[in-house]
C-alpha cells in the first residue's frame, strides 16, 4: 500500500490518509469543503463547499497520478437532500463528459458543519 498526500488539499485531521493507492486502485477518504491554506470551511453554501470538494479530490487524485477520468466510483454525503440538483450540476461540470458510478446519500450530520463530503475510488495513476 501507497499513502497519497497532496499539500493542495486539507491534511488529514485524524488517524487517516488523504488517500491509498493498491493493486491499480486509489481510495480517498472523504472530502470536504475546507480550505487546505485556512483550515477553514470555503463558505457557508453548499455551491461553494461543492467547488471546494472538487478541487480538494482533483488535488488528491493528481498526487497520485491520476485524472478524474481515472474514477470508478463517487460517494456523495449531503447534509440536505435538497442541495442535490445544485450538487448535481457541479459534480457534472467537473467531471465533464466522465460518468464514473455513484451513490448519493443524505446524512445527519458532517464534520465542521459541513454540507456536503464526497470520497472516491479510481484507478491509479
Amino acid at each position: 500500500m501507497k499513502v497519497v498526500h497532496s499539500d493542495q488539499a486539507p491534511k488529514a485531521v485524524g488517524p487517516y490518509s488523504q488517500a491509498i493507492a493498491h493493486g491499480g486502485l486509489l481510495y480517498t477518504s472523504g472530502q470536504i469543503g475546507l480550505i487546505p491554506e485556512k483550515g477553514a470551511l470555503a463558505a457557508d453554501d453548499v455551491e461553494t463547499q461543492a467547488v471546494q470538494v472538487t478541487k480538494n479530490l482533483s488535488a488528491v487524485l493528481a498526487a497520485a497520478g491520476a485524472v478524474t477520468g481515472d474514477i470508478i466510483k463517487a460517494n456523495i454525503y449531503l447534509v440536505d437532500m435538497a442541495d442535490f440538483p445544485k450538487v448535481n450540476a457541479i459534480y457534472a461540470d467537473w467531471l465533464g463528459e466522465h460518468r464514473p458510478a455513484r451513490a448519493t446519500v443524505a446524512v445527519a450530520q458532517l464534520p465542521l458543519g459541513a454540507k456536503i463530503e464526497i470520497d472516491l475510488i479510481a484507478k491509479a495513476g
